[in-house]
C-alpha cells in the first residue's frame, strides 16, 4: 500500500474516523488542509444549515430539472415533427439511456459515502482524479450550457404571451404584448433572469429547496390543469404566433379534443422547418431538443454535499423522478395526438396555454419549471467546480473556487458559474444550443456507466452491480480479433498496476498457497479458489523445496512442474504454479514472498497449512472424490494404450515436504517463525486446518452457513470488532459469498457479549458497521461469562508476573512492528480454551459449511512458540473447515 493512504478506514456512526480527523481517502491528505489556518483544530462559528432529505433534495430537484423547458414549450413540437410512434420510440430511447446511467448512479452512490460534487465525486473516487477530472470538466460545462438552455426558454416562454410582433403586425398582437424582441433585448431578459438565479444560489441551498418546494406544487397544479383541459374544453381555434404570414400558411389551427381522424393524422413523421431557427428538422435534431427533458436526473445527484443521507436518498429519489416523469410524458405525448391539429404542434409552441381551462396557469407553470431548471444546473455547476477546485487538479488556475461563506456556500464557483452562463446566452435561441448540452450529457452519463463498469470488471470487494452493457460484448470481441501484440499489452497494463497508487477501496486478495503435495490439499486448493473469487484475483500455488546437497547434477524441480501445470488445468482454477528449491522450509517460503508475481500482482495473502497430526490422505487416489474421477477419465482419453499410467507424478503422500509429522525437517518452532516472518513483512497470514477431506458439492448442500468470530479469543480482556484483523476477517468472508457457488450461503457473525455490558449499543454499532460495508449478515450474540470467568482465574493467579511480561513484551513489539497490531501476549488457560471451543461447537444444530477465527500475531517471545501453537491447537480442535486468519492490510473503507 502507498505510505499515503490511511491505515484504516470504517465509519460506525460519523463520517470520521476513531482520531476525529476526517481524511481524503485519494490522497491521504487531512480535509484541515482545504480550509484556512484559523479553521483548524475548532468548530465553525457559523450555524451550519440543516440538511436535505430525500423528498426535497433529491426527487424535487429531479423532477422540476426534466420536466422544465420539454414538458411546456416542447413536448408538442417532439409530436408534431416526429409523429406518436417516433416520439414513444424516442422516449424509450431516451428512458433506456438515462436509466443505465441512473442504475450506475445507485451503484456508486452505494458504494461508499459521498460529499460534494455529485457525479463528478462518484466518477473521481471511483476511477481515480484524473478519469474523474476530465469528465468533471464536461459534467461542468454540460451543467453551465444546461443552465443557459432553461433561461433562453424561459425568455422565449416571456416573449410568446408579452412579445411585441417582430412584424409589427397587430392582427395576433393583444394589449398584453409590451415587451420589446429582437436579439438584444433577449439577451437583456436573460441576465435579468440569470441575476435573479445567482441571488437564490448565493444564499445557499436550503434557501433554493424552499424556492424550489413552492415551485413544484406550482408545476404540479399547472400539470393537473393541463390533463384536465384535454378532457373539458371544446373545440377551440388557436390563432399562431406573430411569426406567421398570411401568403405563407393559415394562421390559426384546431384544438380538436378526442378524434379519430386527429389522432391517425399525428401518427406519421412530418419534419418541417424550424420558426426559431429556420434550420429544417429532423430525427437527430428534434432527439436532441426531446433529450433535454431527460438530463435533469443528476440533479440530486449534484446536491450530494447537501443531502442527510446521499447513498440512501440519491438512489431512490432520483428512480422516483425517472418513473414519475416517464409516465406524464407518455400521457401527454398520448393525449397531444389525438386532441391537436398537426399544424397547431408545428407551428405555436406555446399552445398548451391556450387550450388551458385558465391561460394564465400555463404561463405561471412555464415561468415556475424554467427558473427551477436554471437555478438547478447553475448550482450543480458551481457544485462539480468546487469540487475539481478542492481536488488540485488544475492547481492555482481553478484555486480561488474554494472560496466558501461561513455556511459552507462556495460562492466563488457560484460567480465563475454565472459568468459562463452569461456567455452561453448570447447563443440567443433555444434550440440552437440544445445539441450542445445533450452532446455533454450524454458523455457524462457514458462515463458514469463506464465507472460502474470498470469497478464490476476490476471486481472491488463490496461493490454492487447492476448492469450488463453491450460494451462485454463488444470488448470480447476486440480481444479475440484484434492484431495488436497481445504480450506488449500485458506488458503495458502491468507496468500501470503501480502499487504507490494502490487505494484501499480496490483491495482484493492474491494469495501464495503453499502446498507441500498437491495429493493431500485438492480440497484446500478448490477453496482457496473460491476466496479469490474464482480465480478474479491472482493465486500463486507454492512448493517449497530444501535440498542438503550443495551441487545439483539437474534442476529437480522440472520434472513436477507440468504435473502442477495439468493438476491446474484439471481442477478448472486459474493459479500462477511457482516452485523453489531452499536449505529449510522457512527460507523457501521468504523466498517466495519476495520474489512471487509481478509488479502490483505480488501477493498480500500468505496461507498456510496448520501444524497438526492429522493423518493425511491422498485425494489424487482415492476414487470416491470427484476430482479422482475427472483425473481418471483424462488420463484415459490421453493415454489409452496405458490406462493404468496415473495422471500426475507427484510423489506419495508421505512423501516430499510435510508438515507436523514426525522425522519431517519442518518443526513447530520454525512454522510459527514462518507466520511471524510474514506478519513482519506485511503479509495477511491464514491458516487452514480440516481441509483435508473438504469436499465443496457436499458442503454446499442444503442450509449453508458460514460463520466468522471477529474477535480475539486469545485476548477476551481486550476484545474489539472493528480493528484490522476484524474488518480483514469480515472482507474475506464477504468475498466467498459474492462467488457464485457460495452465494446462498449465510453468514452468521458471532457477538461475544458480557453481562452487564451495553449489548444493544455494541450490536446496533456492528449492524451500522455492516451496514455502511454493504454486508448481508446474522448477528448472533454469544453470551461467554463463565468462559471469561475461566480467563480472569488464571489471570488472578498469575497477577503481577503475568502484567509484567506483558509489558516487556509489549515494549519490545513496538520495537519489532512498525505497526501497531493487537497484542496477543496474554497467557489462558487450557481450560479456558477448551470452553471456548465447546462454546463454538455448541452454537448450532447444524456444523457451519467453513468458520473465520481471529488469528492472533505470534508473541514477540520466540520461547513462547510452541504455546501459541497449542493454543490455536486446542481452540480449533474438532471445528471442521476452519480458517485462522490475521489481517494486516487495510481493506475496507466506506468512502468512495
Amino acid at each position: 500500500m502507498s505510505e499515503r493512504t490511511p491505515l484504516l478506514h470504517y465509519r460506525l456512526s460519523a463520517s470520521v474516523n476513531e482520531s476525529g480527523e476526517h481524511r481524503d481517502t485519494r490522497t491521504g491528505r487531512d480535509e484541515d488542509e482545504h480550509r484556512s489556518p484559523a479553521a483548524v483544530g475548532r468548530k465553525p462559528a457559523a450555524k451550519q444549515p440543516p440538511k436535505l432529505n430525500i423528498f426535497f433534495g433529491v426527487v424535487i430537484p429531479t423532477l422540476l430539472s426534466m420536466f422544465s423547458v420539454v414538458v411546456f414549450l416542447r413536448i408538442g413540437f417532439v409530436v408534431g415533427q416526429c409523429g406518436l410512434y417516433q416520439t414513444i420510440a424516442m422516449l424509450l430511447v431516451a428512458y433506456f439511456i438515462i436509466s443505465m446511467t441512473v442504475l450506475s448512479v445507485c451503484a456508486i452512490s452505494t458504494n461508499g459515502a459521498l460529499d460534494a460534487g455529485g457525479a463528478y465525486y462518484m466518477i473521481s473516487r471511483a476511477l481515480g482524479p484524473e478519469f474523474g477530472g476530465s469528465i468533471g470538466i464536461m459534467f461542468f460545462l454540460a451543467n453551465v450550457c444546461g443552465s443557459a438552455l432553461y433561461v433562453l426558454g424561459l425568455v422565449e416562454a416571456m416573449l410568446t404571451t408579452f412579445g411585441v410582433p417582430e412584424d409589427g403586425s397587430s392582427l395576433s398582437a393583444s394589449r398584453y404584448m409590451v415587451l420589446p424582441t429582437g436579439y438584444w433585448w433577449s439577451l437583456l431578459y436573460g441576465t435579468v433572469i440569470l441575476l435573479l438565479c445567482v441571488l437564490v444560489c448565493l444564499i445557499g441551498a436550503h434557501i433554493y429547496a424552499k424556492a424550489t418546494f413552492l415551485i413544484f406544487i406550482i408545476v404540479i397544479v399547472v400539470l393537473g390543469t393541463i390533463f384536465i383541459s384535454f378532457f373539458i374544453v371544446p373545440f377551440r381555434t388557436v390563432q399562431l404566433p406573430g411569426h406567421r404570414n398570411a401568403s405563407i400558411g393559415p394562421t390559426s389551427a384546431n384544438f380538436t379534443g378526442f378524434k379519430l381522424d386527429t389522432l391517425m393524422g399525428n401518427v406519421q413523421a412530418d419534419y418541417t422547418v424550424d420558426y426559431t431557427t429556420g434550420v429544417m428538422m429532423s430525427f437527430a435534431t428534434v432527439f436532441a431538443v426531446m433529450f433535454n427533458g431527460c438530463t435533469g436526473i443528476m440533479a440530486g445527484s449534484n446536491m450530494s454535499g447537501d443531502l442527510k443521507n446521499p447513498s440512501y436518498s440519491i438512489p431512490r429519489g432520483t428512480i422516483t423522478a425517472v418513473i414519475f416523469t416517464f409516465v406524464i410524458y407518455n400521457l401527454l405525448s398520448i393525449l397531444i395526438s389525438c386532441t391537436c391539429d398537426r399544424v397547431l404542434l408545428q407551428q405555436d409552441y406555446g399552445f398548451l396555454t391556450d387550450i388551458n381551462v385558465w391561460h394564465p396557469f400555463v404561463t405561471i407553470g412555464v415561468y415556475s419549471s424554467t427558473l427551477s431548471a436554471a437555478m438547478s444546473n447553475l448550482i450543480g455547476a458551481s457544485r462539480v467546480l468546487y469540487a475539481l477546485s478542492r481536488d488540485d487538479l488544475f492547481g492555482r488556475f481553478l484555486s480561488p473556487a474554494k472560496h466558501t461563506s461561513s455556511s459552507g456556500n462556495p460562492w466563488v464557483s457560484v460567480l465563475i458559474s454565472w459568468f459562463l452562463v452569461q456567455l452561453v446566452l448570447f447563443s440567443g435561441k433555444l434550440n440552437t444550443i440544445a445539441s450542445i448540452v445533450t452532446i455533454f450529457f450524454l458523455l457524462v452519463y457514458a462515463a458514469v456507466d463506464l465507472a460502474c463498469l470498470a469497478l464490476e470488471w476490476a471486481y472491488a470487494p463490496n461493490f454492487r452491480f447492476l448492469l450488463v452493457f453491450v460494451i462485454v460484448a463488444l470488448f470480447i470481441y476486440f480481444f479475440n480479433f484484434s492484431l495488436t501484440d497481445r504480450c506488449f499489452q500485458v506488458r503495458k497494463y502491468l507496468l500501470m498496476l503501480d502499487v504507490r497508487k494502490d487505494h484501499v477501496k480496490f483491495w482484493r486478495p492474491q494469495v501464495l498457497l503453499m502446498v507441500s503435495n498437491p495429493r493431500c490439499s485438492v480440497g484446500l486448493i478448490t477453496f482457496i479458489n473460491d476466496i479469490k473469487k474464482s480465480g478474479l484475483y491472482a493465486l500463486t500455488l507454492s512448493v517449497s523445496v530444501f535440498v542438503s546437497a550443495d551441487v545439483l547434477p539437474s534442476d529437480p524441480l522440472q520434472s513436477q512442474y507440468d504435473s502442477w501445470l495439468s493438476l491446474v488445468d484439471h481442477l478448472n482454477i486459474k493459479a500462477f504454479v511457482n516452485l523453489t528449491l531452499a536449505d529449510s522450509v522457512r527460507h523457501g517460503v521468504q523466498h517466495l514472498l519476495f520474489i512471487s508475481g509481478l509488479g502490483g500482482m505480488r501477493p498480500n495473502t500468505l496461507v498456510l497449512g496448520f501444524y497438526d497430526d492429522t493423518p493425511p490422505q491422498d485425494q489424487l487416489q482415492d476414487s470416491a472424490l470427484p476430482i479422482c474421477r475427472f483425473s481418471e477419465s483424462a488420463a484415459q482419453v490421453d493415454d489409452p494404450e496405458n490406462q493404468s499410467d496415473p495422471p500426475f507424478h507427484f510423489p506419495p503422500v508421505r512423501g516430499g515436504v510435510s508438515v507436523g509429522r514426525d522425522g519431517k525437517s519442518l518443526g513447530p518452532q520454525e512454522y510459527v517463525c514462518i507466520i511471524a516472518d510474514a506478519v513482519k513483512m506485511l503479509k495477511n497470514v491464514a491458516l487452514v486446518r480440516y481441509f483435508g477431506q473438504f469436499d465443496r458439492t457436499q458442503s454446499l448442500q442444503g442450509s449453508v452457513f458460514v460463520d466468522v468470530w471477529p474477535v480475539n479469543l486469545l485476548r477476551p480482556d481486550s476484545a474489539a470488532y472493528v480493528d484490522t484483523c476484524s474488518l480483514f476477517l469480515l472482507q474475506l468472508a464477504c468475498i466467498l459469498n459474492m462467488t457464485r457457488a457460495w452465494q446462498k450461503a449465510k453468514l452468521r457473525l458471532f457477538l461475544c457479549v458480557e453481562e452487564g455490558r451495553s449489548l444493544k449499543g455494541t450490536e446496533q454499532k456492528l449492524k451500522h458497521l455492516l451496514k455502511d460495508l454493504r454486508m448481508k449478515a446474522d448477528i448472533c450474540t454469544v453470551p461467554w461469562d463463565s468462559q471469561i470467568a475461566l480467563h480472569w482465574q488464571r489471570q488472578t493467579r498469575s497477577g503481577k508476573i503475568e502484567e509484567m511480561e506483558s509489558e516487556e513484551d509489549g515494549v519490545e513489539d513496538d520495537k519489532e512492528f512498525a505497526n501497531s497490531f493487537p497484542s496477543n501476549t496474554s497467557r489462558v488457560s487450557d481450560e479456558y480454551l477448551q470452553a471456548v471451543n465447546k462454546l463454538i461447537l455448541d452454537q448450532t444444530l447444524r456444523p457451519p459449511a467453513v468458520r473465520f477465527l481471529y488469528l492472533p500475531r505470534p508473541p514477540a517471545d520466540t520461547s513462547r512458540y510452541h504455546d501459541y501453537l497449542h493454543q490455536l491447537e486446542l481452540l480449533t480442535r474438532n471445528l471442521g473447515p476452519t480458517l485462522l486468519i490475521h489481517g494486516v492490510t487495510p481493506v475496507i473503507t466506506t468512502d468512495l
